[in-house]
């Protein structure tokens, strides 16, 4: 078992150890962006009770996209995103509204920082982990309602891994018919509350490190389809491969993940079990 130091000062916090991801399965070694971390390009993988990092261009159990990561200096939000993007198709009917997904919504990359790292990879299911300082505003990725909001962290390491790996975290459904998770955080915004509605780029909550988070800075952010009355933790921590998305919302781009979502939600429908 790897013992893991926590440092004085969460907002300089810079990564050093594996990261727990929201089941129990390994994540990959993670990449800066910026020069201000050169010391992660040498992470080597290290295993730990309950999570592991997966090295760059090799894929976690289910399956990951193949490429390694490529980080773009400078490629920050900011930009006025076009209205751009693959028509998205009818709602399935087991979405938890019966209005038509809405096209061509704007989309913001989901933590508001100068310096955020991610890797296309994920422990053994699709996700992401959004590194950032402890602190830095999660916000809304599209106008959307509310789902979900948790304001404790229920996370115990001796108990079942899965349920409350999240710790405090928001879930949005988008008006685009996605659900966008964020967890980890340390604090959920005043009045996010579920059935509220939020506008792109709203802050949801701040990025943090609770329930299974290893004590590093990260928001574990996940897209899904929401599957009312049949969900499931391993649903809502994610079903795609994020990184294309975020990738182009960074950019101020406008990918939206909506038809994937729906092809997938038509060819798994919505799993009882991880």
């Amino acid at each position: 078992m790897v013992t893991v130091a926590a440092l004085p000062s969460c907002a300089s916090f810079v990564p050093t150890v594996p990261v727990c991801q929201d089941d129990r399965m390994p994540s990959p070694t993670i990449r800066r962006a910026r020069p201000a971390y050169p010391i992660l390009l040498l992470l080597a993988p290290v295993l730990a009770a309950g999570c592991a990092t997966t090295r760059p261009g090799v894929p976690p159990d289910g399956g990951a996209p193949t490429t390694p990561a490529v980080w773009a200096t400078g490629d920050q939000p900011g930009a006025t995103p076009t209205a751009t993007g693959p028509a998205a198709p009818a709602p399935s009917s087991a979405g938890p509204s019966a209005t038509a997904p809405r096209v061509g919504l704007r989309h913001v990359f989901p933590v508001r920082a100068d310096d955020v790292a991610y890797h296309p990879t994920h422990g053994a299911y699709p996700a992401t982990d959004l590194f950032a300082d402890c602190g830095e505003p999660f916000v809304a990725v599209t106008d959307g309602t509310v789902l979900e909001a948790s304001r404790t962290d229920r996370y115990d390491k001796r108990g079942p891994q899965g349920p409350d790996n999240g710790g405090l975290s928001v879930a949005l459904l988008g008006d685009d018919g996605v659900r966008y998770y964020g967890s980890h955080l340390s604090v959920v915004a005043t009045g996010i509350d579920a059935g509220v509605r939020v506008r792109a780029g709203q802050q949801l909550g701040k990025v943090g490190r609770t329930g299974n988070a290893n004590n590093v800075c990260h928001v574990h952010f996940g897209i899904s389809p929401p599957c009312t009355g049949k969900d499931g933790w391993w649903i809502r921590r994610g079903v795609l491969w994020p990184a294309r998305y975020l990738d182009s919302w960074r950019r101020g781009g406008n990918r939206e993940p909506a038809a994937e979502v729906t092809a997938w939600q038509r060819k798994h429908g919505c799993p009882k079990a991880p």
